[in-house]
């Protein structure tokens, strides 16, 4: 049965994820951290893809990404697991896949979902019980959107940035947002949304992305198809 073809879209935030074959352990020593930060910032770079927020666990990978080509992430995946997986194989002395198959991902409407998203991958240290606080973790982009710490990887949205007219305004208003924990049945539907390769975001949304690639971007229900209905025109695919 061949794959479900990835939902990407121009100018439309994705959420991705990227896991050790079996959940086997990608980071071992800081320094690998470092290199596949800075291996990351590069190819974003290069393929033109904005890094919104991102955490790196010591067996997966989350990354909230937006670019104006719908191939972009995906290019930047390519290119940074391979060097990634190159580099692990030679430093630990070892041969054979790190990942497991393809990165998971799901395009998320900017409006309602996107920090929604951004707590949900900043948090997760948390969830795992690696850390009683965000801040407290080292490798992920919570002291960069929260307490203002230099991260040249992270290139903030258009939501976040409207936070407020400044810089320290921003970071305050953001971190009120860690006061309070994702409501559970968000949680859910953000990792039901990234596995099955759904769109993330309300009923309007989903309509619009499908619309957009005229195919099912929700989970499948039993009796005939719906029919899409066409796209807001420029509500979509602004530019982050």
């Amino acid at each position: 049965m061949p794959r479900r073809a990835r939902i990407c879209l121009p100018n439309v935030p994705l959420h991705l994820i990227q896991r050790g074959n079996n959940r086997q352990v990608c980071f071992v020593a800081n320094e690998d951290y470092r290199f596949y930060l800075d291996w990351l910032a590069e190819y974003a770079g290069k393929t033109g893809c904005l890094i919104h927020a991102y955490v790196l666990m010591t067996n997966h990978v989350h990354l909230l990404v937006s670019a104006e080509r719908a191939a972009a992430a995906g290019e930047m995946m390519k290119a940074l697991g391979q060097r990634y997986v190159q580099y692990v194989n030679r430093a630990y002395r070892r041969s054979g896949t790190l990942w497991e198959g393809r990165y998971r991902s799901c395009p998320t409407q900017a409006e309602g979902y996107l920090l929604a998203c951004q707590r949900y991958i900043e948090l997760n240290p948390v969830r795992a019980g690696m850390a009683e606080h965000p801040a407290d973790y080292r490798w992920s982009s919570y002291r960069c959107n929260a307490q203002g710490e230099a991260d040249p990887l992270i290139r903030p949205h258009a939501i976040y940035e409207a936070f407020g007219d400044d810089p320290a305004s921003r970071q305050a208003a953001y971190r009120e947002l860690f006061r309070y924990e994702l409501e559970s049945k968000l949680v859910d539907e953000i990792r039901r949304a990234t596995n099955g390769n759904f769109a993330l975001g309300n009923t309007a949304f989903a309509e619009q992305v499908g619309a957009a690639l005229g195919r099912r971007v929700t989970p499948g229900k039993s009796g005939r198809p719906r029919k899409v209905v066409e796209p807001v025109s420029g509500e979509l695919f602004r530019p982050v």
